[in-house]
């Protein structure tokens, strides 16, 4: 049975920040498999609990982890000019080292270094 975890990502290594930044990142609650992918089944029997908090340094914002037909994403408001498409992420595992992509509001593509994951 998966659980909740609470996932931190960190931005990893980038032209501007040559030692990536604790100071960017992602904290995420989602339910994990055994094997660290995210566990669909689980998020779609309590879509609300799978929450994401997107910080840079003194700017936060919340919203909910999501999956559509294009895959994961993180969503903030009503419609789609927020969302944050996250690369191929029904392939990765999340477990700590593993690197995940964020597609920003900006349109840029990030890359984000798991740090950690505890129960939720």
């Amino acid at each position: 049975m998966s659980g909740l975890k609470r996932i931190r990502l960190e931005l990893a290594r980038d032209p501007q920040y040559p030692e990536g930044s604790p100071a960017i990142g992602y904290d995420i609650v989602a339910p994990l498999a055994d094997d660290g992918h995210l566990d669909q089944a689980a998020w779609a029997a309590a879509p609300a609990a799978c929450t994401v908090r997107h910080f840079a340094n003194a700017f936060q914002e919340r919203g909910l982890l999501k999956h559509g037909p294009a895959g994961w994403f993180f969503d903030y408001k009503a419609g789609q000019s927020d969302d944050e498409p996250l690369f191929k992420l029904d392939s990765h595992v999340l477990t700590p080292g593993e690197y995940v992509s964020v597609t920003e509001h900006n349109g840029k593509l990030m890359t984000f270094k798991v740090v950690s994951v505890e129960a939720a």
